[in-house]
């Protein structure tokens, strides 16, 4: 399984974003050449990966030399190619137009680079962020830097390979069913899907039946997911949730966890429940009260979501001109997006129904946690899949039913719009990064941080660079 990384000795080192920021305030590196860096590995790298979708290279020089204020200046970092920075085609992974580079940065965008982030250009990802990994019959797939046999992940996947690869410490995520946690969990990260609302976002997100979509980052380190949290919420402060603060120490509270190993009409494959079980075995260890429990998410959950998810396609196939402009070719769009769509209009009269159902998920989410402060499941039903077999060309059934037996654990935070991060803390017997996923009620960023930090702590993760190898934790 070959792995492909760019970790060497220039002004990058082997830093996360915080490592950086102090290397930078310390003079021990400059702005210019840590951007220098950044684009050196990811050019190394990208032939590998197949993860830019857009590169920015003037840009990130002319900010690399005049970098703008935020706690994070100088530091590269990427942003998801279904997100509007100015200047950028905003290409949502889709063949199916072409993009005119937006005149002015979108709301996310806005926000996430007053930090003083510094783009290099934007990521690859599933078309229209529908499947669980990037693989274009045109473009190719994402590869997974652990294993480029593997898939990366999605939709997010261009961001996490890059991250995981060593090409930038950060890079911009969003998750609109599992779309921050599954590449991370794929490629060995923490990715946080944050409580709905927390981040700016930008208007098509915000304005779904079901607000199921958040952003957010994928990085090496809790600390550097911490950061971004702090100082986006100095730029964008959402006011109905209590705030995230700095959050820097591990959590001193023993908490009430409650282990799931079955969610969507799902189970998790023998191996993964197994190490699910292990982790479960470290928190109890750590002092945690731990039990297993059933998923709160209803019989009808699966099937809901799916619904909706297709009233998604469909609002893109049947508007794709109006939006995307006279470019737009919908047999250039792939059979998931078409088979998403066909679902929705076979079945109109039933997504009233489903989206009145999902609405109230929310409720049942809170009373969840009523008893539980933490849910840990794994962030993925099984181990990574390796590259072809969720290829959605092979036909929309085929590609469905392999989706729904990896992905069952990740979109009840979604449409609960509760926090959910996954962590690298296991390892499958092939040697690849396996992630667990710890979820909280709405609100609770603070206190999933804080547990991440511990278990960071008790278990550090495992580095792309050390020898391959099984084993959990790492």
């Amino acid at each position: 399984m070959p792995r492909v990384h760019a970790f060497r000795d220039d002004a990058l080192a082997d830093h996360d974003a915080v490592g950086l920021v102090e290397a930078l305030r310390a003079g021990r590196v400059g702005t210019a050449e840590v951007v220098e860096a950044a684009i050196a590995r990811t050019e190394a790298v990208d032939p590998h990966l197949g993860a830019v979708a857009h590169r920015a290279y003037d840009r990130a020089r002319a900010e690399g030399r005049d970098p703008r204020g935020g706690w994070f200046a100088g530091v590269p970092t990427f942003v998801k190619d279904n997100a509007d920075v100015a200047g950028m085609p905003t290409q949502h992974g889709a063949d199916a137009f072409t993009a005119a580079p937006p005149r002015r940065d979108g709301d996310l965008a806005r926000m996430y680079l007053a930090t003083g982030l510094v783009p290099l250009g934007k990521t690859r990802l599933s078309e229209f962020g529908f499947s669980p990994a990037a693989e274009h019959a045109r473009q190719g797939p994402v590869r997974n830097p652990w294993s480029t046999d593997h898939t990366a992940g999605a939709s997010s996947a261009g961001s996490a390979a890059l991250v995981a690869a060593g090409a930038v410490p950060i890079a911009h995520a969003n998750d609109g069913g599992g779309s921050i946690r599954i590449p991370a969990a794929a490629c060995g990260l923490v990715g946080l899907k944050p409580t709905r609302g927390r981040l700016a976002q930008d208007v098509m997100n915000r304005t779904m039946p079901v607000r199921i979509v958040a952003d957010g980052v994928v990085t090496r380190s809790v600390r550097d997911t911490a950061a971004l949290l702090r100082e986006a919420e100095r730029v964008y402060r959402a006011l109905h949730l209590p705030p995230v603060g700095d959050v820097t120490r591990p959590g001193r509270r023993r908490l009430r966890v409650a282990v799931v190993t079955a969610a969507a009409g799902r189970t998790a494959s023998p191996e993964v429940a197994a190490l699910t079980r292990r982790t479960a075995d470290l928190l109890a260890g750590l002092g945690h009260h731990v039990e297993e429990a059933a998923s709160p998410a209803p019989p009808s959950f699966a099937e809901d979501f799916l619904l909706h998810w297709g009233l998604l396609a469909t609002a893109i196939v049947r508007t794709g001109r109006l939006t995307y402009g006279r470019s737009w070719d919908l047999e250039r769009c792939d059979p998931l997006t078409r088979g998403l769509d066909r679902l929705a209009t076979r079945n109109l009269h039933r997504l009233p129904g489903a989206i009145r159902r999902l609405r109230q998920a929310a409720d049942l989410g809170a009373a969840f946690h009523e008893r539980y402060d933490v849910v840990l499941s794994p962030t993925l039903a099984t181990t990574t899949p390796r590259v072809g077999h969720l290829d959605p060309s092979a036909g929309y059934d085929q590609a469905m039913e392999r989706i729904l037996s990896w992905v069952a654990f990740t979109p009840w935070q979604n449409v609960t719009g509760e926090p959910a991060v996954s962590l690298p803390l296991a390892t499958s017997a092939e040697g690849l990064p396996l992630g667990m996923m710890l979820g909280a009620g709405a609100g609770r960023e603070p206190l999933l941080l804080g547990l991440a930090l511990e278990l960071e702590e008790a278990a550090p993760f495992a580095r792309i660079t050390a020898p391959a190898g099984p084993g959990t934790p790492p």
